[in-house]
């Protein structure tokens, strides 16, 4: 079982650990290239390439996707309640809650839990958030940033969603893509996720821990919160196998880096978004060899 763990954690680890070390030793990283990248070339293509490839069902992905979707509008239902009892800001709060890092670090740990299945799977979960993101999130943090349809225009600005169509249509027609374009999808897409987990590693490096209580308890809402919600609708829906322990996983990780990016974006105290960050990234890394424990 370490062994196993050690196959799927280390590698993560590993590429967040030498992100994080770049970012303390100062030497220039070029985030907003490296995320242009990532966003516009590389996981495009790792999507398409992937679901291209892989055999799985479209009733299991849409499954997946659906989950994903009733899981963050659980946790977002809760979070409003519980932020308006509390009397917290909305704009701030909510989205760290609802948002989860499930790029950067979901994908690679599907990847090395279940492999290839595991991966397009997780790929259906993150096509999800990337939507909710781009479009629930967006309106959350903003008032009057151009209005709705600027916001639409922003989101149909995004190569991924094109690849996400891509994608359904090939996974529905069961399409096998010409050889060539297949080694070209791997080739770019390959760049994803190592560029995600460094990535992730350097800005851990320069986010700052300013508020350790309300980061602490806004943390444990996020990865615990998550994995109860996400336990509460496999069971509705009767999820098994991978399926179900890819929303497991999905559903428990931290707070995504981009919560903190908006945040920033729109002045809704930075600061306390970093630290729920890096709180809660602490707290997947501890919490994650024991839910694969049990889930394995």
């Amino acid at each position: 079982m370490l062994s196993e763990l050690l196959a799927i954690l280390a590698p993560i680890m590993i590429s967040v650990g030498a992100g994080f070390i770049w970012g303390k030793t100062g030497t220039d990283f070029p985030s907003d290239f490296i995320s242009r990248i990532v966003m516009n070339i590389g996981t495009p293509c790792l999507i398409i390439g992937v679901m291209a490839k892989v055999e799985v069902q479209p009733e299991i992905m849409g499954q997946v996707a659906l989950a994903t979707a009733i899981t963050m509008t659980a946790m977002g239902l809760f979070g409003w309640a519980l932020l308006r009892w509390m009397k917290l800001e909305i704009a701030t709060y909510l989205p760290p809650l609802v948002f989860p890092n499930n790029g950067n670090m979901g994908l690679p740990l599907c990847l090395f839990a279940y492999g290839q299945t595991g991966l397009a799977l997780a790929l259906g979960s993150f096509m999800v958030m990337m939507v909710a993101t781009f479009t629930v999130g967006l309106l959350i943090v903003t008032t009057s940033d151009g209005g709705i349809l600027k916001r639409m225009e922003s989101i149909l600005k995004q190569p991924v969603i094109y690849s996400m169509l891509i994608a359904v249509i090939l996974l529905i027609t069961d399409t096998d893509l010409p050889r060539w374009i297949s080694n070209t999808l791997d080739l770019l897409g390959g760049i994803a996720i190592p560029l995600m987990t460094i990535a992730l590693g350097v800005s851990l490096a320069t986010l700052k821990i300013n508020f350790w209580k309300r980061s602490l308890f806004f943390s444990l809402i996020r990865v615990g919160g998550g994995l109860f919600f996400g336990f509460i609708v496999c069971e509705l829906m009767g999820l098994t196998g991978v399926s179900r322990n890819v929303v497991l996983l999905q559903s428990a990780m931290p707070i995504a880096v981009f919560n903190y990016l908006l945040a920033l974006r729109y002045g809704h105290k930075p600061e306390e978004v970093a630290a729920m960050v890096l709180v809660s990234t602490l707290i997947a890394f501890i919490g994650l060899p024991f839910l694969l424990m049990v889930i394995l």
